[in-house]
């Protein structure tokens, strides 16, 4: 096992150098000077010019140049946004657990609701609720998300005016970050309208969370249902029904934590896909996330914004599908049977 976690750490490592690769070489095509794109200084002095010349190597060969973008990025040093001329790497975090909490919520949403309904699909003798819930999980499978966020923008915030359909709460509670999480901040809050700033919060987290859901929703629903369809006729699960064990029983305590399995290692291989829906859900919906930060730097040709985020936003992909990964095969005993054997 020792072994295995060091290849993953070393793919990582690779991956991540790959990445910075492919940001270092863009940078030098960028329609500006490279040490503006770099450093998103507009106008600086003769001694921020040495200095950053000096921290990125400009005057040495492309291969220092390369080990100097990549000491100064990994060491936080993401240069200042164009715009705000606030250092990237602060506007960073103050964006990220937004995304994070959207993110969560929406997951969430998506294994709460699609286990179940892929279990009812799997079990149920009835055609017509089979063919029900596998025609929901095509139709959300194929809506495009700027499509579907509009649509509920409009039904539900417009129209019938029950949700908001902007930003993470009321602009008239104010709110003292702690953890960046809103919905746990309003609870941690000593005001004593917390209670309707948190149900604010909720209330504002609803459609942007239920837009970006729906995808991963449809794929949980899918892989459940094919993987309870695998196990439920696999000998163990027939000598527990032999053994007279309750229909409940077999499906909670034996076949579904192993169904989960493979939904585990899907909702791993999706989360670029998730990202990128994540980006266009934050856009349509103003939410102060990575995503409509990153567009917005985009938009405004802000380059070392899009530098930042990119990297940010990939490493942090790069991360967790690595880490999805090796959770996968340490529950897994087939996997762990192959790790130990490779070993």
């Amino acid at each position: 096992m020792g072994r295995y976690l060091l290849r993953r750490l070393n793919l990582f490592l690779a991956t991540s150098l790959v990445l910075i690769a492919v940001l270092f070489i863009t940078t030098s095509y960028f329609p500006v000077d490279k040490l503006y794109a770099l450093t998103g200084i507009e106008s600086p002095t003769l001694q921020q010019q040495a200095l950053s010349r000096d921290e990125f190597k400009l005057d040495s060969n492309g291969f220092n140049q390369f080990l100097a973008y990549t000491e100064q990025r990994l060491s936080g040093n993401l240069g200042l946004s164009v715009t705000s001329h606030k250092p990237v790497i602060d506007e960073l975090a103050q964006v990220l657990p937004a995304s994070f909490e959207l993110a969560i919520v929406a997951g969430l949403l998506a294994v709460l609701l699609g286990v179940p309904l892929g279990v009812l699909a799997s079990l149920s003798k009835n055609k017509i609720t089979q063919h029900s819930i596998m025609a929901i999980t095509l139709t959300g499978y194929s809506i495009p998300v700027f499509w579907l966020g509009l649509t509920l923008s409009l039904w539900f915030g417009v129209e019938l005016g029950w949700l908001p359909i902007s930003g993470r709460i009321n602009l008239l509670y104010e709110i003292e970050p702690i953890t960046g999480f809103m919905l746990i901040d309003t609870l941690l809050s000593n005001s004593i309208y917390r209670m309707s700033a948190f149900i604010d919060a909720l209330l504002h987290i609803v459609l942007p969370a239920i837009t970006l859901a729906v995808l991963p929703f449809t794929v949980v629903v899918r892989i459940t249902r094919a993987a309870m369809l695998h196990i439920m006729n696999e000998p163990y699960i027939r000598a527990a029904e032999a053994r007279g064990l309750h229909t409940g029983t077999i499906v909670f305590r034996h076949a579904l934590p192993n169904a989960l399995i493979p939904v585990l290692k899907n909702m791993g291989l999706m989360l670029g896909t998730f990202a990128s829906y994540a980006m266009i859900v934050e856009v349509i919906f103003s939410w102060p996330g990575v995503g409509s930060w990153l567009v917005s730097g985009i938009y405004q040709r802000d380059y070392t914004v899009i530098q930042g985020g990119v990297l940010g936003v990939a490493l942090i992909i790069i991360f967790f599908s690595i880490l999805i990964e090796v959770l996968h095969n340490a529950i897994n005993p087939i996997s762990r049977k192959e790790i130990y054997a490779a070993n």
